[in-house]
């Protein structure tokens, strides 16, 4: 079973981390520039189709299957995965979302853009962190032992 968890954890955590590297590097360039009606309705546009069943399931996941995980691997990584990828969804929740809810609601691309991609950029690390983690995650205990 825990190779299962452990197994689940790495794919959740690395399709998050892709998708929100996606975002980063080319998503969001692409939007910056255009002209801010043009911005705001396709960013709007894609807060709402992103929450969908599927995208939902790596994204809570993702951090559900890490700290599931602690069940059986009570590591550093271990830990520190759990930790990075719980910090992922809670920027997303604190910063984020306020963020797009702001934008939504007739808010500035000025007062948007800056502060969500720093916010973004932060739960890119952390995602990108939790699978780099939790890719080592057991590969050391059999390598050392």
């Amino acid at each position: 079973m825990s190779e299962a968890v452990l197994t689940g954890a790495r794919l959740l955590n690395g399709v998050t981390a892709g998708i929100y590297i996606a975002f980063l590097v080319a998503f969001m360039p692409a939007l910056h520039g255009q002209p801010d009606d043009v911005y705001a309705r396709v960013m709007n546009r894609l807060n709402v189709v992103i929450v969908n069943p599927v995208f939902l399931a790596f994204f809570l996941g993702a951090p559900l299957l890490a700290l599931m995980l602690l069940g059986w691997h009570r590591s550093h990584l271990a830990i520190a995965a759990a930790c990075l990828a719980v910090a992922a969804v809670v920027i997303t929740f604190a910063a984020n979302l306020p963020l797009n809810d702001a934008l939504a609601n007739g808010g500035s691309v000025s007062a948007f853009e800056k502060p969500w991609l720093i916010f973004h950029t932060l739960r890119t690390l952390a995602a990108t962190g939790a699978f780099v983690l939790l890719s080592l995650t057991g590969t050391v205990t059999r390598i050392s032992g």
